[in-house]
C-alpha cells in the first residue's frame, strides 16, 4: 500500500510517520521549500530561535508532549515573573494610559469583565464539541457573528473594549469574522476560557526549547527522502485502482491520499471526482495574525521588574510576551491580530518597525532600540492562508462541519481545522494526523516498521 500526504506541516508529518511505522509506503508532498507549515522558526541570534508561528503548549496537550518525549525535545516555561503592562484607551480618552499591574488582570471594571466571561462561559458550555453543528440552537448561533453578539450582550464600555482584544489573543480573529458557534466551539475545544488564557497551568505554560519547528524537522528527518519539497499540489484524481496526485513537478501514484492543508487551500486543489461539498465558503476567513519579534541583547524589561507581558487597545502590538530563550538574547514577541493585523500587514516594513518600536517604548519606558526586528505576516502566506487557524464565519459549521473529516473515496483529511479536540493548536494537528493515518490504513493492514 502507498499513501500520499499533501502538506508537511505537523498534521501531515504525524500522519506520514504513523503510516511509515505501520509499514506503509508513504510520500509527503509539500509546496514550500521547508517543512513545518504554521510552525516556523526564525534565527534571531546565533543558535537562538524564536517561534514565528505556533509556539505554546500546556499539560493537557498529551499527544504533543508524548511526541516531544519520543523525539527528545524539551519544554521551557513561558517567563511571567514581574508586573504586566496595560495601555487601554478609555472611550473618552485621547491617548492610552500605560500602567503597571501585578498579575495579568487588566485595570478595568472587575464586574464588567466578570459579566463578559460569564456570558462567554454560558454560550461555550452549550456547544457539542464533537459535532458543533448538532449543538442546541446551532442554526441561530452559526448565523450571527461574534461582533453582533457583543453588540447585543455587552453593555459596559470596559467589556466592549476588552472583548475584541481577548478574541484576538485567543483566536487571531476579528469579532466580525467568526460566528458565535465557531467562537464558542474554539474556546471549548481548546480546554475552556480559563485554560486557554492561562500561562501557569494553562495552554500557554511552555514552549519547545529551541523552537516548535524543531519537532517537524525531526519528523521530516526520520522520513528522509519520502518528503518532497517545492511540489504544490494541483489536482487529485481517483479511479478504480488508486489515486493520482498531480503537482507542479509531476504526477504521483498511490492507493490513498491524506490532504493535510487548511480548508481554503484544499478548495484550490482540483478533485476528480469533485468534492460533494466545498471545504470552505466565502465567509471562511484566514486567521488574522502577524507576529513581531523585537530582539534585545538580554531581556531588559526584567531589570525593570516587568514580565514582558502587555495588552494594548491601540495597535499595532495588541499584546506582547517574553519569549527569550534560556541564557540567550531578549525576545519580546508582539501579537498583531484581528482588524489591526489587516492594517499592519499592508504597511511597508520601515513603517511596521517604527510603529512597533514606538509602542514598545511606551509600554516599557527606557527600552532601547532593538538590535533585531522580524515580522512574520501570516495573512499573506500563500500556503497557510492565515494563522492560528481558519476562521469559520456565519453558516460555515452548519454547511461544512459534517464533511470536515468524512473521506471522499480514497481522499482523507487532516489538519488542525479537522480536529474537534484542540482545534487550531498543535495538539489538534497531531490528533488529526493520527486519525487520518488510521483511517487510510484501515482497509489495508500492514505490519513491520519502515522507520
Amino acid at each position: 500500500m502507498k499513501v500520499l500526504v499533501v502538506g508537511a506541516g505537523l498534521a501531515g508529518l504525524t500522519a506520514a510517520t504513523d503510516l511509515a511505522a505501520r509499514g506503509v509506503d508513504v510520500q509527503v508532498l509539500e509546496a514550500r521549500d521547508r517543512v513545518g507549515g504554521r510552525m516556523h522558526g526564525i534565527e534571531v541570534a546565533q543558535d537562538d530561535w524564536a517561534d514565528a508561528g505556533a509556539a505554546y503548549l500546556g499539560e493537557r496537550h498529551t499527544e504533543l508532549l508524548a511526541l516531544m518525549a519520543e523525539t527528545d525535545l524539551k519544554a521551557v516555561p513561558t517567563a511571567m515573573e514581574g508586573a504586566s503592562r496595560f495601555a487601554l484607551t478609555a472611550p473618552d480618552a485621547t491617548a492610552p494610559d500605560a500602567r503597571s499591574v501585578p498579575g495579568r488582570f487588566p485595570p478595568l471594571s472587575g464586574v464588567a469583565l466578570g459579566e463578559l466571561f460569564d456570558l462567554l462561559d454560558e454560550v461555550t458550555r452549550t456547544v457539542r464539541v464533537d459535532a458543533p453543528w448538532l449543538t442546541p440552537d446551532a442554526e441561530r448561533l452559526d448565523s450571527i457573528t461574534a461582533a453582533e453578539w457583543a453588540e447585543e450582550n455587552l453593555r459596559h464600555p470596559d467589556a466592549r473594549l476588552f472583548f475584541p482584544l481577548f478574541l484576538g489573543e485567543m483566536m487571531a480573529a476579528a469579532p466580525a469574522d467568526v460566528s458565535v458557534l465557531h467562537m464558542a466551539f474554539y474556546l471549548r475545544s481548546g480546554g475552556g476560557l480559563r485554560y486557554l488564557n492561562a500561562f501557569a497551568g494553562g495552554a500557554q505554560e511552555s514552549r519547545i526549547d529551541g523552537g516548535a519547528h524543531r519537532l517537524c524537522e525531526v519528523l521530516a528527518a526520520r522520513l528522509g527522502d519520502r518528503v518532497r519539497l517545492g511540489e504544490p499540489v494541483l489536482a487529485v484524481e481517483q479511479d478504480g485502482d488508486g489515486v493520482t496526485v498531480r503537482t507542479a513537478g509531476g504526477a504521483h501514484r498511490g492507493d490513498a491520499v491524506i490532504v493535510a492543508v487548511p480548508p481554503v487551500l484544499a478548495d484550490r486543489i482540483g478533485f476528480r471526482p469533485a468534492l460533494p461539498e466545498p471545504r470552505s465558503s466565502d465567509r471562511t476567513a484566514p486567521g488574522c495574525a502577524v507576529k513581531v519579534h523585537l530582539i534585545h541583547p538580554s531581556p531588559l524589561w526584567r531589570e525593570m521588574g516587568l514580565s514582558g507581558w502587555s495588552v494594548s487597545s491601540d495597535g499595532p502590538l495588541l499584546s506582547t510576551v517574553d519569549d527569550s530563550p534560556p541564557g540567550g538574547v531578549g525576545v519580546l514577541t508582539g501579537f498583531v491580530t484581528g482588524e489591526e493585523a489587516k492594517r499592519y500587514a499592508a504597511l511597508p516594513l520601515a513603517e511596521q518597525r517604527a510603529a512597533a518600536v514606538a509602542q514598545a517604548a511606551l509600554l516599557f519606558p527606557g527600552l532601547p532600540e532593538p538590535i533585531g526586528f522580524h515580522v512574520t505576516n501570516w495573512l499573506d502566506e500563500p500556503y497557510s492562508r492565515g494563522c492560528y487557524a481558519a476562521l469559520f464565519g456565519p453558516g460555515d459549521w452548519i454547511a461544512q462541519g459534517p464533511g470536515l473529516t468524512r473521506p471522499h473515496g480514497r481522499v482523507h483529511w487532516a489538519g488542525t481545522e479537522t480536529s474537534t479536540e484542540f482545534f487550531g493548536l498543535m495538539e489538534g494537528a497531531i490528533r488529526s494526523g493520527r486519525r487520518a493515518a488510521a483511517e487510510a490504513a484501515h482497509d489495508h493492514p500492514t505490519s513491520g516498521s519502515a522507520l
